[in-house]
């Protein structure tokens, strides 16, 4: 598949989930600000995956126009576990280097399954993408949008009883709407 295309697709997802079923309400204002990087990775290991990692963290440290950026693996980590895997160490590697409080990760993936969770749950759609992905955002942006959004410990919790009441027929094929 093309590059283009996996971001499009992406774009699709983002608009389609992320946004029109509100599950991040900062989502919409970066997508119309466009700040946003998309970086397409493909056929690449673990280890290379956190070499990419670092080189958007310092993509994202000198474009500081730029408020997140999406690691998208076309191909890669398909098992969820290979997925979780990589999202720990990326993290580690964050905490290790003094990024904590900078940067965080958000992680979405095809076969996303909340801890205790079973995988038919609807709730699990709200980190369900249509490819693993890395989620990287700036600490400073989120700070700024939640001077402005009220309770926002009340948004995992609103997006578990949306995509509950919509239902996994709904949330399935809506993602599938975005390839």
């Amino acid at each position: 598949m093309l590059e283009n295309e996996v971001v499009i697709q992406t774009k699709n997802w983002i608009n389609k989930v992320v946004i029109d079923c509100n599950f991040c309400p900062f989502a919409a204002r970066a997508v119309l600000k466009k700040t946003i990087h998309y970086s397409v990775q493909k056929d690449i290991s673990e280890k290379e995956s956190i070499e990419v990692f670092k080189n958007e963290i310092e993509y994202l440290n000198t474009h500081l126009d730029l408020e997140t950026s999406f690691i998208i693996f076309e191909n890669d980590f398909i098992e969820f576990d290979d997925y979780l895997s990589l999202v720990e160490k990326v993290e580690k590697w964050l905490t290790k280097n003094k990024y904590d409080g900078i940067y965080q990760v958000a992680s979405f993936h095809p076969d996303y399954c909340f801890e205790g969770s079973d995988e038919l749950d609807p709730a699990n759609y709200t980190n369900r993408s249509i490819y693993p992905m890395l989620h990287l955002i700036r600490e400073e942006s989120i700070s700024k949008v939640l001077e402005f959004f009220p309770n926002p410990e009340t948004i995992p919790v609103t997006n578990i009883n949306f995509a509950r009441k919509k239902g996994l027929e709904y949330m399935h094929l809506l993602r599938l709407a975005c390839m």
